[in-house]
């Protein structure tokens, strides 16, 4: 005597299989996406403009460019704040990005439960 199952049963494996190759192109996926966003690069300013900061998606700094009025020998501090504001800018904007860009190619998955 064989067993009959309801429909929709015993049909799990294509859905595993499914969501396999789900994963597998989100993997892929990420890694495409990764890869463009660590050569890309992330320019921030402060100080009004005075002081520019360029950033790769590997957090390096490429460029810095201060301009020479706001070098002022008697307040090198202010000087170091904006620098510092302007580096601190320019690694949130590739932050941001990352995460943006990597939501989108993790927010096609349909795997419920996994994430």
């Amino acid at each position: 005597m064989k067993a009959r199952l309801p429909q929709g049963y015993g049909s799990g494996s294509n859905n595993i299989q499914q969501m396999m190759k789900q994963v597998q192109k989100a993997q892929e996926d990420m890694q495409t996406k990764q890869a463009e966003l660590e050569t890309a690069e992330y320019t921030a300013t402060s100080g009004g403009g005075m002081v520019e900061v360029t950033v790769t998606g590997k957090h390096q700094v490429t460029h810095l460019s201060i301009k020479p009025e706001i070098v002022d020998p008697d307040d090198i501090e202010t000087l170091s704040d904006i620098l510092v504001a302007a580096v601190n800018e320019a690694i949130k904007r590739v932050e941001d990005t990352n995460s943006a860009e990597m939501q989108k190619v993790t927010g096609q998955m349909n795997l419920p439960g996994l994430f």
